[in-house]
């Protein structure tokens, strides 16, 4: 069996989701199970409306009816019958959703987040089940959230390996095309969660280990893996082939082609991930394998911006020891940031990290209880996996470098 996953730049609009079928007729669809993120911006106009229902509810009908408009008019455009059901199913997913944030009592906003985000992914793998049908593409539409099974910590949940194995086992027919949604999962009181932004490619990846399949295909609107960003680098290449070990490190550094968790259930079982463009479904694109190194050999660029930089020293000038380093750690475990960098001397340490979740004011009140804090904003991390001379000079030139640490194959500078 095969899985192939389509993000929402893919399905944004009705030509897209036709564009879908193409790609399923030149490559093929049977024994395949199509995973799909939310259309185009949903999920940035669903976060909108989970702030208004926090913050202006005077503007949440509103920012729930653009969502609607949004949807029906792809739904109008592929569905000439208007008596179709895909129009009661979204109708009642929209319902669904008003209902929730009617009756819902609890404040945490990360419980919230996840039961509104998560309308984004059944809203389209609802639209493109019933036209995939319409089209001649039998299909079975699945409930992801009965399938993957996560603890609840709302918006990054870490998934029930054993449970969501045996689910896929009894609930998934090999034999057909299936369409499930990418993201979300649910707890043990059927909840629902996410995987973290991005997690799509990872819920491709669980699946296809649950699976055994043949491969993963992550369909994209670039060729493949380049070895850098095209939208803040020049001259980006594609990487014909990488192994796990490099993909997981060039994720692991912030490469936005791949989701840091989605090489990991891989690798375990030797499953081949492609990436591919949509655009260009014959085109070989890039491979992920148990192969060496990455070819081309050519320096790698990844940049992640609006970071945060700490430097931290102690009031009495006295040694940054251990005991220092735990506390530091518990407080950034505590206040959930994502560290991506560190650096110590004797009497000072630096930490780069993400404000996922503007946590960052709570964290340096409790920080400068002990320590003398240094706070940058908005800084840029840089990275440069298989650097060279020339490559570090072009990256350096006019920017003001704050942060600077070099490994054998790896630079990272922080730059404002």
């Amino acid at each position: 069996m095969r899985v192939f996953k389509f993000g929402g730049a893919s399905v944004k609009d009705a030509n897209g989701v036709k564009n879908l079928i193409s790609v399923l007729e030149q490559v093929g669809h049977k024994n395949t199970m199509i995973v799909v993120s939310a259309m185009g911006k949903t999920t940035n106009a669903l976060e909108v409306v989970v702030g208004h229902y926090f913050d202006n509810k005077k503007e949440l009908q509103s920012a729930i009816q653009e969502v609607i408009n949004y949807h029906n008019t792809i739904i109008l455009e592929l569905f000439e019958n208007e008596n179709h059901p895909v129009f009661k199913i979204t109708n009642t997913l929209f319902e669904e959703l008003k209902v929730f944030l009617k009756a819902n009592k609890s404040p945490d906003y990360n419980f919230v987040y996840d039961q509104v985000i998560g309308y984004g992914e059944l809203l389209s793998t609802t639209i493109i089940s019933q036209y995939l049908a319409i089209k001649g593409f039998a299909n079975q539409w699945i409930d992801v959230r009965q399938l993957i099974k996560t603890d609840d910590y709302y918006r990054r949940a870490n998934v029930n390996w054993e449970q969501t194995q045996q689910l896929v086992t009894k609930h998934i027919d090999t034999q057909k095309l299936n369409v499930t949604q990418g993201f979300i999962g649910s707890d043990k009181n059927n909840f629902t969660t996410t995987l973290g932004r991005e997690g799509s490619d990872y819920t491709a990846a669980i699946l296809g280990y649950c699976l055994n399949a043949d491969s993963v295909t992550i369909w994209k609107d670039v060729p493949g893996v380049l070895n850098a960003d095209p939208r803040h680098f020049n001259n980006a290449q594609l990487l014909n082939s990488i192994s796990y070990t490099e993909a997981i490190e060039l994720a692991f550094y912030g490469a936005s082609v791949i989701h840091p968790k989605t090489l990991q259930p891989l690798q375990r079982k030797e499953i081949p991930l492609y990436v591919k463009s949509f655009l260009n479904p014959k085109a070989n694109g890039t491979v992920v394998n148990k192969t060496q190194g990455i070819q081309p050999e050519v320096p790698c660029f990844i940049v992640k911006k609006n970071q945060v930089l700490l430097s931290l020293s102690t009031l009495d000038f006295s040694y940054i020891v251990e005991d220092n380093i735990s506390e530091i750690f518990n407080l950034l475990s505590k206040y959930k940031m994502k560290v991506d960098v560190i650096q110590n001397s004797a009497i000072s340490f630096s930490v780069c990290f993400d404000n996922n979740y503007d946590n960052l004011e709570p964290l340096l009140l409790h920080l400068k209880a002990k320590f003398k804090v240094n706070c940058n904003n908005n800084v840029s991390l840089y990275t440069i996996r298989h650097y060279n001379q020339k490559a570090i000079n072009d990256l350096e030139a006019g920017k003001t470098v704050l942060l600077k640490q070099m490994f054998q194959e790896t630079l990272q500078i922080v730059t404002k």
